[in-house]
C-alpha cells in the first residue's frame, strides 16, 4: 500500500510524528479528567412547591393541575411524574434526553414564573431543581461529640464549610444533623388577649423593622452622595425593643408581652456516626475536575482543620470518593499491566524481535485512542478504561497479522524492504477491512439511546479509538519497524514448532475430514448452535447488576406518622446489630431524613419522622461474597422485627428506578385505586422470590381539622384566614424573615406560643384570634377539633393519578423470571373499566435502554454488508463471512452459564461487539483463500492452504484478544465482567468452530473469483 511505502521510505517522518503521539497522550493520562463514573446531564428538573396546610386533594386542585396542564404544553415533554403529600408537590419533569438540559431549565424557569400568578398567592415557594449526576458527594465529613453543646457543633461546621467552600473543585458544601439557629418569640397569648393588641400589630411591626428601604441619593456640590437609612435589626436587645402597640399613650414593648431569645428551630433530623452524635459536612465536585487532584487539594484543608478542634469534637471522613476512585482505577490498572503481560506471553511464537515489534503498536495505539476520547469530552473512568483494556487484546492483531505476513514473505527468500513493502501491502486490504467491521460493530452502543448509552458511551469509542490507531500504527510505524528489526528465521522457536505441529497434526486432519462431509459438519454446527439457544432461558435476563462496592444501606420504616424519637429507638436497634459486625467500618445514621447523596443514582430521601437510613461501609478489604453474606443476614435478623420494617438494600448499577418490579395502577378515583393496590401488593407477597413490598397507600393519615363554625366566626368579626394564621402560629410558628447581626450571622425570626421543641395538643389550648375590632375571641368559641383521614399523597403520571406498588427480588431469583410472573397473573386481574395497569421497574428500563436500538442494529447491520461486499466484491463470499457469527453466540452463552452471569445490558453489548470480532477473523481466511485462487489453484488446496497458513496469525490474534480481556473476566465488578466473558467465549467457541466450518461453507458455495 502506498502508506506503508511512504512510511518505510521517509522513516524519519514516520519517527518523529508517533513520538509526538506518544508525548502528547502522555500529557492527555496526566491531565484529563478523572472519576469514578461517567459524567452525565439529564434535562430534567423537579418543581418543589411549599404550601403549608394544604391536603394533598386541594394541592392536586389548587396548585399541581393547573401547573402539569401548562408543562404538559411544552415542546420536547417526555414524562411528568408528580407527587402530592400534605403541603407539598413536587412535579418532575422529564424532557426528551436529546434536548439542552440548560435551554430547558430556562423554559421551565420561564413558564413557572408566568404561571405563578395563576396560583395561589399565600403559596410559601416555588423551587425549581436542576438534575445533576454531578451533585453526588465526594466527600461526608463528620463532626462528632457527645456532649459539645450546638452551638459549638454549628460554629466549628461552619467553620469547616467556610474552609471547603474556599475550594474551587468543591460545590454544594453542606451541614446535615444540625438545625438552623433562629430567634424565637414566645407570645404570652393570654396577656396579649386581656390588653387587646391584634395578633397582626405585633407581627406587622417586626416585619415593619426588618424593611431595609434605600433612601435614594443627594447631589452635594458636584458629587453624587447616597443616602443610608437605619435598615433591619442588627441584636436581639433591638428585637426585644420593638414597639409593637400604643394604648393610652403608651408604647407597648415586644418584651411586654412576649419571650425573644435565641434557639435552634425544630429538629427534623439527627444524625450519628457509629452511634454517637454527629454533624455531617458534605461536598461534591464541579464538572471537568480530576477526582484524585481534587483530594490533594482538600485533604490538606482536611487535616489542618482536624488540629484546630477542641478535644470534646473529633473529626472522621467516613466517606471519600477519591479513595474508591483510586482504588478502583488502580485496580484497572493492574488488569492492564496483567493484559500487556499476557498478551505479550501471547506473542513468543512470533519470536522475540516480532514480539517487540508488535508490543510497540501497544503504547502508540492506546495514545493516540486517550488523546481522541479527550477530544470526544470523555473522562478517564471505570468504562473507558474498561474500553482501553477491552481494546488492548485487539489492537495488536492488526500489527500480529502484518508482522507475521512479512515474515512470511522473508521465509520465501525476500530482502526485508521487499518482504515489509509487498508482504504489508498483499494484508494491508484484509487489515483496514477488518478494522472497519469491528469499528462498525461498537457503533451501535456508540448511539444507544437515552442515560443508558450517555453512560456507557466511554467504553465503546476507547475500543473504536484504539483499534483505529492500531490500524494506522500497522499500516505506518510497524512495516518501518519491520524493515528495521526483523530478520531471516535460522529456524521456528519451540512455540512456534508446537503451534505447526498442532496446525498439521489435528487441525489439518480434522479440516480434511470435515471437507470430505460438509453437509454432516454443518448439520453439527447447527445443532450445537441451536441448543445453545436454548441456554438463553436457563441464564436469564437482568438490566443492571448490584454494584461491588462494600456499601450498603438500611431503611428503617416504622408505621405512618409515628414520631421521630420512636423511629429513632429503631434506629438505635440497627446501630447495635451493625456494631457487632467486624467487617463494619462505618454506620452513619439519618433520622428523619434520608443520608447525603453519595452514589450518582440514589437520590437523597426527604423529611419524614416516620423514616431513617444508615449508610454502612465495609472494610475497604471486604470482598463482595462477604457483603453479600452480611446482607442477607442482616435481612434474616430484620426480616420480623416488630413496628417497623427494615430493609437492608444493596447499591443497584444503571439508572435510578423505583424498585425492580413496579407495577402501576391508573385511574381517577383514589377509593378504587387503593383497593387495586391492595390486591396487587397481596399477590406480591405471594409470588415466590419478592421481597420489601410497598404499597404507598395501605394507610390513610389522620389529621386533625380546625373545624370553623361560619356563622360565629363572621358573627365575631373573624375571618378565615385569622384562624388559620393563628393556629400555624401555635403549632409551627410563624417565620417574619430574617436579620443579620454585628457578626454577619442571619437569623430567621419566629413568632409563635411558649412550648416545647416539638408542639402537641396542648398547644391549641388557650388560643386567642383577634376580630377586626381588635378584641380577643378564644379559638374554641368559633371553632372545634376534628380528627380525620386523607391520603399520604397522590401521585401522577403524565397527569393521570397513578399508585405504583413495587418489591425487589430475593437472592437467588431472577429479576425477569419475578417480572414475568407477575405480569402472567396481573393479565388476569380484573381491573374495573377505565382502569388500567403498566409495568415500571427493570421493565421500563429495559425499553429505555434499548428503545430506539432496533433501527441503529438495522443502519450498522446494512454497513456490516456494505464493507464486506466492498471487499469481496461477492454476496458468496459474505455468506461465507457471517457464518462465524452464530458459532460465536455459544461460547458467549456457555460462558455466562459457566460464570453464573444472567444477558445483562452490558453482556447484550458484548454479544454485539462479538460480531465484529469473530468477523475480523474470517476476513483473513476468504481474503487469503481467494488470492490464492487467483493465484490458479484449486477451491479446495487453496482452502487447505489458507486455513494451515491463516490459522496461525487467527490463533495469536485471538489468544492475544482473551489474553487482554481476562483480568476484566476475573474482577469482581459485576458491570464490566460479563462483557468480557461474553467476549472470551465467543472467541473460544468462532476459534474453534469456525475455522472448521467457514472452510466447509467456502466449500459448498465458493464465490466467483
Amino acid at each position: 500500500m502506498k502508506i506503508s511505502e511512504y512510511a518505510v521510505k521517509n522513516y524519519q517522518f514516520t519517527l518523529i510524528m508517533f513520538l509526538m503521539a506518544a508525548a502528547v497522550g502522555i500529557t492527555t493520562l496526566l491531565t484529563m479528567p478523572r472519576g469514578e463514573d461517567p459524567e452525565t446531564e439529564s434535562p430534567q428538573f423537579s418543581v418543589v412547591v411549599v404550601y403549608p396546610g394544604t391536603s394533598p386533594k386541594d394541592m392536586e386542585e389548587l396548585v399541581v393541575d393547573p401547573m402539569e396542564e401548562r408543562i404538559h404544553e411544552l415542546d420536547d415533554i417526555k414524562k411528568i411524574k408528580t407527587t402530592i403529600k400534605d403541603g407539598l408537590a413536587v412535579v418532575n419533569v422529564i424532557y426528551k434526553y436529546e434536548t439542552d438540559p440548560d435551554d430547558k431549565y430556562q423554559e421551565m424557569v420561564r413558564e413557572i414564573g408566568s404561571l405563578r400568578q395563576e396560583l395561589p398567592r399565600d403559596i410559601y415557594s416555588i423551587d425549581i431543581m436542576k438534575f445533576q449526576p454531578s451533585d453526588v458527594n465526594v466527600v461526608q465529613v463528620a463532626l462528632v461529640s457527645d456532649n459539645a453543646s450546638r452551638s459549638r457543633m454549628k460554629e466549628y461546621a461552619e467553620n469547616l464549610q467556610d474552609e471547603l467552600e474556599r475550594l474551587s473543585p468543591l460545590k454544594n458544601v453542606e451541614i446535615h444533623g444540625l438545625p438552623e439557629q433562629i430567634v424565637r418569640v414566645d407570645l404570652r397569648l393570654e396577656k396579649i388577649a386581656q390588653m387587646n393588641i391584634p395578633l397582626e400589630a405585633i407581627t406587622g411591626s417586626i416585619q415593619s423593622e426588618m424593611a431595609n428601604i434605600p433612601g435614594g441619593s443627594v447631589v452635594a456640590g458636584s458629587k453624587s452622595i447616597n443616602i443610608k437609612t437605619s435598615g433591619n435589626y442588627t441584636s436581639l436587645e433591638e428585637i426585644k425593643n420593638t414597639i409593637v402597640f400604643t394604648a393610652n399613650g403608651h408604647n407597648i414593648l415586644l418584651r411586654d408581652v412576649a419571650d425573644a431569645y435565641l434557639t435552634f428551630e425544630e429538629s427534623n433530623h439527627s444524625t450519628r456516626l457509629n452511634g454517637h452524635r454527629s454533624v455531617f459536612v458534605v461536598a461534591a465536585q464541579k464538572p471537568g475536575f480530576n477526582i484524585s487532584s481534587t483530594k490533594e487539594i482538600y485533604a490538606p484543608v482536611l487535616d489542618k482543620f482536624a488540629k484546630t478542634l477542641p478535644n470534646n469534637i473529633a473529626m472522621v471522613q467516613n466517606f471519600d470518593q477519591a479513595d474508591n476512585v483510586n482504588k478502583r482505577l488502580s485496580g484497572l490498572g493492574i488488569d492492564f499491566l496483567i493484559a500487556i503481560l499476557l498478551v505479550s506471553i501471547t506473542l513468543l511464537p512470533l519470536g522475540w524481535r516480532a514480539a517487540i515489534v508488535v508490543m510497540i503498536s501497544i503504547p502508540l495505539s492506546l495514545a493516540i485512542g486517550l488523546v481522541m476520547l479527550n477530544l470526544f469530552g470523555i473522562s478517564l473512568n471505570q468504562l473507558s478504561i474498561v474500553g482501553l483494556v477491552v481494546a488492548l487484546g485487539l489492537l495488536v492483531d492488526d500489527s500480529i497479522v502484518v508482522v507475521e505476513n512479512i515474515e512470511r514473505w522473508m521465509r520465501e527468500g525476500h530482502s526485508r524492504l521487499d518482504a515489509t513493502i509487498k508482504g504489508t501491502s498483499q494484508i494491508g486490504l484484509a487489515v483496514m477491512g477488518c478494522t472497519a467491521t469491528l469499528i462498525i460493530a461498537f457503533l451501535p452502543l456508540v448511539f444507544l439511546p437515552e442515560a443508558s448509552g450517555d453512560f456507557i458511551r466511554g467504553l465503546p469509542l476507547a475500543v473504536i479509538f484504539g483499534v483505529f490507531a492500531s490500524m494506522i500504527v500497522s499500516l505506518t510505524v510497524i512495516p518501518f519497524l519491520s524493515s528495521r528489526l526483523l530478520k531471516n528465521h535460522t529456524g521456528d522457536n519451540i512455540f512456534m514448532k508446537a503451534l505447526q505441529r498442532l496446525i498439521s497434526g489435528s487441525y489439518a486432519r480434522l479440516l480434511d475430514k470435515a471437507l470430505k462431509n460438509p453437509v454432516t459438519t454443518l448439520i453439527i454446527a447447527g445443532v450445537i448452535f441451536f441448543g445453545s439457544l436454548q441456554l438463553f432461558s436457563v441464564i436469564g435476563f437482568s438490566i443492571f447488576p448490584s454494584s461491588e462496592k462494600p456499601q450498603f444501606l438500611i431503611n428503617t420504616i416504622t408505621p405512618l406518622q409515628t414520631s421521630l424519637e420512636q423511629t429513632d429507638s429503631v434506629a438505635h436497634y440497627v446501630e447495635g446489630t451493625l456494631d457487632t459486625i467486624p467487617e463494619v467500618k462505618y454506620f452513619a445514621t439519618n433520622v428523619g431524613r434520608g443520608n447525603p447523596r453519595v452514589y450518582y443514582n440514589v437520590i437523597q430521601e426527604n423529611e419524614r419522622t416516620d423514616f431513617s437510613q444508615t449508610f454502612v461501609q465495609l472494610d475497604e478489604h471486604a470482598s463482595v461474597d462477604t457483603k453479600m453474606a452480611i446482607i442477607n443476614s442482616l435481612r434474616e435478623k430484620f426480616k420480623y422485627y416488630p413496628g417497623a420494617k427494615i430493609e437492608v438494600k444493596n447499591f443497584e448499577q444503571g439508572p435510578p428506578v423505583l424498585a425492580p418490579v413496579e407495577v402501576r395502577l391508573f385511574g381517577d378515583n383514589l377509593d378504587t385505586l387503593r383497593a387495586l393496590a391492595g390486591r396487587v401488593e397481596a399477590m406480591l407477597k405471594q409470588t415466590p422470590g419478592t421481597i420489601y413490598v410497598n404499597n404507598p397507600v395501605s394507610n390513610l393519615m389522620s389529621n386533625i381539622r380546625v373545624d370553623i363554625n361560619q356563622e360565629k366566626s363572621r358573627m365575631a368579626g373573624i375571618n378565615t384566614v385569622d384562624i388559620d394564621r393563628t393556629v400555624r402560629l401555635a403549632v409551627a410558628g410563624l417565620n417574619l424573615g430574617s436579620f443579620s447581626d454585628s457578626e454577619g450571622e442571619d437569623y430567621d425570626i419566629v413568632v409563635t406560643t411558649p412550648k416545647q421543641e416539638r408542639a402537641t395538643l396542648g398547644s391549641l389550648d388557650n388560643l386567642f384570634v383577634n376580630n377586626r375590632a381588635g378584641a380577643a375571641i378564644p379559638l374554641a368559641q368559633i371553632a372545634e377539633l376534628k380528627l380525620e383521614t386523607s391520603p399520604i399523597s397522590i401521585d401522577h403520571y403524565d397527569k393521570i393519578r397513578i399508585v405504583a406498588v413495587s418489591s425487589f427480588v430475593e437472592k437467588g431469583y431472577l429479576n425477569d423470571r419475578v417480572i414475568t410472573e407477575v405480569v402472567d397473573k396481573m393479565e388476569h386481574m380484573k381491573l374495573p373499566a377505565g382502569y388500567t395497569y403498566r409495568m415500571g421497574g427493570d421493565v421500563e428500563a429495559s425499553q429505555e435502554s434499548f428503545g430506539g436500538l432496533g433501527t441503529i442494529i438495522i443502519v450498522t447491520v446494512f454497513l456490516f454488508v456494505a464493507v464486506l461486499l466492498l471487499m469481496f466484491k461477492t454476496f458468496k463470499s459474505l455468506l461465507i463471512v457471517l457464518s462465524v457469527i452464530p458459532l460465536g453466540i455459544v461460547g458467549a452463552v456457555v460462558g455466562l452459564l459457566v460464570t453464573g452471569n444472567t444477558l445483562s445490558f452490558v453482556a447484550i453489548i458484548g454479544l454485539i461487539a462479538l460480531a465484529g470480532v469473530e468477523v475480523k477473523n474470517s476476513i483473513l481466511l476468504v481474503d487469503f483463500t481467494n488470492q490464492l485462487r487467483q493465484q490458479g489453484k484449486s477451491v479446495e488446496d487453496a482452502i487447505r492452504e489458507a486455513g494451515e497458513v491463516r490459522f496461525l496469525p487467527i490463533v495469536l490474534t485471538s489468544l492475544t484478544a482473551i489474553g487482554g480481556l481476562m483480568p476484566i473476566a476475573l474482577s469482581v465488578n459485576p458491570l464490566i465482567s460479563p462483557l468480557a466473558v461474553v467476549l472470551i467465549g465467543g472467541l473460544i467457541s468462532s476459534t474453534l468452530l469456525s475455522r472448521i466450518v467457514t472452510p466447509v461453507v467456502y466449500k459448498l458455495i465458493p464465490p466467483r473469483i
